[in-house]
């Protein structure tokens, strides 16, 4: 299971700290995505981090503002983002799948948690 927390709401220029913590499997192996969803819109890719090699990709919209880490010891990835904007609110999910590399499509990967709302107000 993956379990995404730390959503809330923030002002425009404010940051927040998202994370995905797994139970019944570690993190050894896999690449673990960030995926947002507005209202309205698709699911899209914000952030990945291969656990195998510490590569990490950035859709250009989030580049220079949200960071994504790995604490393998707690079984835990963390979505740093900074200098929030209106447009980066959405339902944010943590998804996992055991391979090397970076996917980006959605339908790449095995395992979701249940999304935490980001809500930014302009």
């Amino acid at each position: 299971q993956l379990q995404a927390s730390g959503g809330g709401l923030v002002q425009a220029g404010g940051s927040l700290r998202l994370s995905c913590a797994a139970s019944g499997f570690t993190f050894d192996d896999f690449a673990i995505g960030w995926f947002r969803q507005a209202p309205g819109k698709e699911r899209e890719g914000v952030s990945c981090i291969s656990t195998s090699d510490g590569s990490t990709y950035y859709a250009d919209s989030v580049k220079g503002r949200f960071t994504i880490s790995g604490d393998n010891a707690k079984n835990t990835v963390y979505l740093r983002m900074i200098n929030l904007k209106p447009e980066d609110a959405a339902v944010y999910y943590c998804a996992a799948v055991r391979r090397v590399g970076i996917p980006l499509e959605p339908s790449e990967y095995d395992y979701w948690g249940q999304g935490t709302l980001v809500t930014v107000s302009s």
